[in-house]
């Protein structure tokens, strides 16, 4: 609901719907369409929720479907939100090409878990080398603690990370640091705690994506349910600044129309660019490995900017770890890693044993650029969906941390860090929520235990989601040891060079992969990655001048010694 505009709804499952304001009962006609009008006018700071009539019975206040702030919570009353702000100027933004993304949680990113906290960071983030910060989701959720994909009122922000001011101080300051701000939005399905949406209106259509009902974007009706979403999408981008989005798991949207809603969110995100002259993209997150959703729109693509590429993580994650439980159990070799470093997808049409069918389609590498797969050494995902939360720095050498980063960094991709890596955190990152139900906590404690259990882990693993020790355990330590300074000082080397030298390439079909007994090879004409991706010492046929490497790998003109796990960025 927008400012100094009359107050509606779209509630057309409902006989009658009246407006509560505070303690007043304000009566609304019906209009066309299943919307509902009311004689008054939103102004800021109005605490209000409706009620809907069933035809026998009123329901309780309910907060806005459409609202844009939830003081006190899911269940509370809705309020309208000024949005006049005094933006700094001088912002012109940035493309994905050649950004280093940083995903963070705002609960857990910093002891103060909010975004002033973050703001706090954003000079150590500069001097890293990261371009652009990625927020997990910041939608209102039930209770205090979630990772932020149960959210339920998308067109509002969490009040305990500091509301829609305290968003709106993040991105001014991240822009004034020279740093874009991307927003993770969920819009295949709504969180089990405070939707009340069903009861306005179709907002979803029956069956289950896994993590609630499918959302109603392509049955009867779902022409309000993508207003809803484009909706959220212009407020993100235009309202609030936001300079990107990553859409949530794209492969669990019932999305079955001629016009996907992906198109019309890059509609959205081309008419704001346009508008403001600052550059705003779409990035997707997709277990497809379908390249339409990068390529060109008049190539029969989506024109997204990007997309994340699990693939590559597998490959890179499973050499260096050797784990092969799950969806792992299709990787594991350097052959695996090098295809994936050659054209982005493993699966491009061929087998996967873990599927039990063919899967995916290959990327044309002469016409997609490389900045739009997005890698990554781990994510909230690859890390929070393990059984005990445990982060790859918790179970690998310091040299074995800084060759994943180097594999990445040097590699043509957009690269993404997920927070404390780039020290070597010793933190877990473990699923955790607070729900106002204890049922529905019990029931999701349950659920990630029988999850766990078929993937092979012992239950006894599982930290209980809804025990506030699990998302104190979560939140990042700031005090470096001296080992923990070694790794800080790797990354930002490697990213100062990744900029220096120029690795975010766009021409995939010009990058060198090999592979040998134990090592990968990987670069240009002029600038080459050697990586012992074994434990025993190897001889790989290349050399040159060495311009960096976290240990001290014998180099000469034709050929490179490393030891177990290391690596020699070389001039060539």
């Amino acid at each position: 609901m927008t400012a100094h505009e009359p107050f509606s709804v779209w509630a057309p499952s409902a006989q009658d719907v009246r407006l509560r304001l505070d303690d007043e009962e304000v009566g609304m006609r019906a209009t066309s369409g299943g919307w509902w009008v009311a004689d008054r006018i939103a102004e800021p700071g109005m605490r209000y929720g409706y009620e809907l009539f069933d035809g026998e019975n009123w329901s309780k206040t309910l907060p806005d479907p459409r609202s844009q702030a939830q003081p006190d919570g899911v269940h509370g009353m809705s309020e309208i939100v000024d949005h006049t702000h005094d933006w700094s100027r001088g912002w012109t933004g940035r493309p994905l090409a050649g950004q280093v993304i940083y995903e963070l949680h705002v609960g857990t990113f910093t002891p103060e878990g909010t975004f002033d906290g973050v703001v706090g960071k954003l000079g150590y983030l500069r001097d890293l080398g990261v371009t652009a910060i990625e927020l997990m989701p910041v939608q209102p959720f039930g209770g205090e603690r979630n990772w932020g994909y149960d959210g339920v009122t998308w067109h509002a922000v969490h009040e305990g990370y500091g509301g829609p001011e305290g968003l709106k101080r993040l991105v001014d300051a991240a822009h004034d640091a020279g740093i874009g701000v991307i927003l993770d939005v969920v819009y295949n399905h709504f969180g089990p705690d405070g939707n009340y949406n069903g009861m306005f209106g179709p907002y979803t259509a029956g069956g289950s994506t896994g993590w609630g009902e499918v959302v109603n974007i392509s049955g009867q009706q779902s022409d309000e349910v993508r207003a809803f979403i484009l909706d959220a999408v212009r407020l993100w981008l235009d309202t609030y600044r936001i300079d990107g989005l990553r859409l949530d798991a794209v492969h669990s949207l019932d999305d079955t129309a001629a016009y996907s809603i992906m198109e019309q969110i890059q509609d959205v995100a081309d008419d704001v660019t346009a508008r403001t002259g600052v550059p705003r993209y779409i990035i997707a997150e997709s277990d497809m490995n379908d390249p339409r959703l990068i390529t060109e729109r008049d190539g029969g693509g989506y024109g997204l900017a990007g997309q994340w590429v699990d693939d590559i993580h597998h490959a890179l994650h499973t050499v260096v770890s050797g784990e092969r439980h799950a969806y792992y159990e299709d990787f594991g070799s350097l052959e695996a890693l090098a295809k994936t470093l050659r054209g982005g997808f493993y699966f491009d049409g061929t087998y996967s044993s873990f599927r039990g069918r063919r899967h995916g389609r290959p990327i044309n590498v002469d016409s997609i650029p490389a900045h739009r797969l997005v890698t990554y050494t781990t994510t909230h995902d690859q890390t929070g969906n393990r059984a005990s939360g445990d982060r790859p720095s918790m179970n690998l050498t310091p040299a074995q941390q800084v060759l994943k980063a180097a594999v990445i960094y040097c590699s043509p991709f957009t690269p993404m860090l997920f927070m404390g890596e780039e020290y070597g955190a010793q933190t877990p990152f473990a699923f955790f929520c607070s729900h106002t139900d204890d049922n529905l906590n019990r029931l999701t404690s349950e659920g990630r235990k029988r999850e766990f259990a078929r993937s092979g882990w012992d239950h006894s693993e599982v930290p209980d989601p809804a025990d506030p020790a699990t998302f104190e355990a979560s939140k990042l330590d700031w005090d470096f040891n001296e080992e923990q300074q070694e790794i800080h000082a790797a990354y930002t080397q490697l990213l100062r060079l990744r900029r220096e030298l120029g690795l975010s390439r766009a021409d995939l079909s010009e990058l060198l992969v090999e592979t040998g007994d134990g090592w990968l090879a990987m670069g240009w004409d002029d600038v080459l990655l050697v990586a012992n991706l074994s434990e025993s010492d190897v001889v790989a046929p290349y050399g040159g001048e060495l311009i960096y490497s976290f240990t001290a790998p014998e180099v000469d003109l034709d050929e490179t010694r490393l030891g177990a796990w290391e690596f020699a960025l070389l001039r060539r």
